[in-house]
This record gives C-alpha cells, structure tokens and sequence, in this order.
C-alpha cells in the first residue's frame, strides 16, 4: 500500500515517524506544504484550497490511502472533503480524549495547545464538550512555535524562552497532562519536557491517527513484501521532489522526531 501524508510543514513528519514504525513494510509519500506554512495564519477558504490541490497531486501518485497529518487542515476542511475522494482521507484532531481516558481521573486539568485557528475553531470547542464533561481542559494557542520548528530551532534559547514565558501564567503544578495540538509542537518535546513538572505528561494525536488509518484502510497489519523488497519513501515541497539536500533534511528531522517519540 502507498500512503500519502501531508501537512503545512514539517510538523506531520511527526506522523510519518509514527506510521512507519507501525507499519513497516508501507509506502509512502510526504507531502510538505512549505509554500503556504503556516496554514494556523490562513483563512478557511485558502486552507480548503491547499487541501484540495494535496489530496489530488497524492491521488495522482498512486496513494491508496491519505493523512492529512495538520489539526489546523483537518479542523477547517474535514467536513467539506467527507466522502469525496475514491481512498480513505484520514485527519487528525488533538488529542483531549486520550489525555483524558489516560489521567482525567486524577482530577488534575489538562493544557492543550494548538495553533491560534484551532484552538478558535468549532471542531476544537466540539470535541472538548463531547469528550470533557468535567471541563478540565485548557486551551494555549502557541502560533510562534510553528515558524520556530520550520526554522529549525527545535533545541534552541529562542524556542524554550517563548514557552517559558506562555507557560509562565499556569501553575502547571495543577495539570495531569499537556496535549500536543500541533504536529509541529512534537519537535520540542525536549524543550517541554525540561520545563514541565515531571509528573505533567507530553501527549499527542500520532498513535491514535495511524490506529484510525489502519482501520480506515483494512490494514490493521502490516503486509508482507518479497525478499529484496524496500520500503519506497519519497518527500515533496509542495509538489516539488525533494532531492539531495533537501531529502537530506527530511531524513535528519526524522532521526529527531525518533529521539523525541520516547519523550511523554
């Protein structure tokens, strides 16, 4: 099967990490919207046109299945897209519901921090009056930590002192968890780890959003390839093949984004 994922950025590489340890054997696209990122600074319209133009350049590379791995795409063009493509088109949404199956009974709240458009949109206010009937959840919109992942400041002075200063009007100490809203923010699990008591645990989306592809797409295990087989990953910048050095930076961000996985 070719998997197709994309995102504004960087962020759903986070995704990617996530899906080909799960499913090993897979193919796979990356899509990165660099052109447009960041989609949390777009209007709807503009997003649901982003969306649109992916899904068909994925479509027209063989992808059999597609992720759209960014909440703020998912929480803006989701419903306008439900049923219309002929493959599964999986989205992502934060993971509040997790956080709260895994340490609501503590009784402690939960900080769930998004981009700026989901933390505003209807999808987001939805899903917290469905899942949070104790309404323990929080919500930090952190629109810079976007552009510091595309920078590349993933372990930087810059990066820890815009989240020590968004952090600092929460006594975090009165947190069970904090949620990753954003497949950017996985980037700086380090970074949140070292300022966040150690008992406020990091959670994200991935596990759930790949558990949801492999039901959508009735591969709930990985296929089997032939001897001599590999796995096929190609990266794209918006539409454009990443080659050489820029496959180069891909690559080198996944190899974070491992070190970050074994970070909760």
């Amino acid at each position: 099967m070719k998997i197709g994922i994309f995102d504004s950025g960087i962020g759903g590489l986070s995704l990617l990490q996530c899906a080909m340890e799960r499913l090993p054997n897979e193919d796979f696209i990356y899509y990165a919207d660099e052109k447009h990122v960041p989609y949390g600074e777009k209007s709807r319209r503009e997003i649901e046109g982003f969306v649109a133009e992916i899904i068909a350049f994925l479509l027209e590379k063989k992808a059999e299945a597609v992720v759209i791995a960014c909440n703020t795409a998912t929480s803006t063009a989701t419903k306008a897209f439900r049923g219309r493509f002929p493959v599964p088109v999986v989205g992502m949404e934060p993971a509040v519901k997790r956080a709260l199956d895994l340490y609501g009974e503590s009784g402690k709240r939960i900080l769930a921090a998004a981009t700026e458009v989901t933390v505003k949109g209807e999808k987001m206010h939805r899903l917290i009056e469905e899942v949070d009937r104790e309404r323990l959840t929080d919500l930090l919109p952190l629109p810079r930590l976007v552009r510091l992942a595309e920078a590349g400041l993933f372990d930087s002075r810059e990066a820890e002192d815009y989240l020590r200063a968004e952090l600092a009007p929460y006594d975090m100490g009165g947190y069970s968890s904090f949620v990753l809203g954003c497949t950017h923010f996985n980037f700086f699990k380090k970074t949140l780890r070292g300022l966040l008591p150690p008992d406020v645990r990091l959670v994200d989306g991935n596990e759930g959003t790949v558990n949801e592809l492999c039901r959508k797409a009735a591969r709930a295990a990985p296929r089997e390839k032939n001897d001599g087989d590999a796995r096929s990953v190609e990266f794209y910048i918006s539409g454009r093949l990443a080659c050489g050095g820029s496959r180069a930076r891909f690559l080198s961000y996944l190899a974070w984004l491992s070190e970050m996985a074994r970070i909760n």
